[in-house]
């Protein structure tokens, strides 16, 4: 896909953002089964239903601009984190270490997504697209929310178990 203007860029991180957030509905399942604590377990569970509703909102973004069409592209920052996360639980032992890194993992994605979505509201706001900087911004504070709850999952109870 050539890139010849903003709009042009828009529909690109959109894609790439869409295309991350499948990824990530087919490693969620493995990162609760990975998980010992049950918390982060359901963390992970309730970010999955959580990550639906955000292909939808992508789709809605995409359905409120005419000239608009989500395309089929990888988003290989994704691919790799994801790779990453699954290396780590091939590497260590299912327990309160293994859970830290799942942690770390998982927050790495959400650093990602923040940054996507937070470039995407930008962007759509310079370009006039009101209502889709909305959605967006609706799915960056989503991001934030699950990346401040990884947080104090870390810090009240699973990285003391780690020791």
């Amino acid at each position: 896909m050539v890139i010849k203007n903003p709009e042009d860029l828009f529909v690109r991180l959109l894609s790439e953002a869409n295309s991350a957030e499948k990824q990530i509905t087919r490693a969620l399942p493995k990162l609760a089964r990975a998980a010992d604590d049950p918390k982060l377990a359901d963390a992970f569970k309730t970010h999955l239903e959580e990550t639906r509703g955000q292909i939808d909102r992508l789709e809605q973004v995409a359905d409120a601009l005419p000239d608009i069409r989500i395309k089929r592209l990888k988003c290989y920052a994704m691919e790799s984190l994801i790779e990453e996360a699954q290396e780590l639980i091939e590497a260590a032992e299912k327990g309160p270490v293994l859970d830290a890194g799942l942690i770390g993992a998982a927050q790495k994605v959400e650093h990602f997504e923040i940054a996507a979505y937070g470039t995407l509201a930008a962007l759509a706001g310079q370009l006039g697209y009101e209502e889709a900087k909305n959605l967006l911004a609706e799915t960056l504070q989503e991001e934030k929310a699950t990346d401040d709850k990884l947080t104090e999952l870390a810090k009240q109870n699973v990285n003391q178990k780690a020791g």
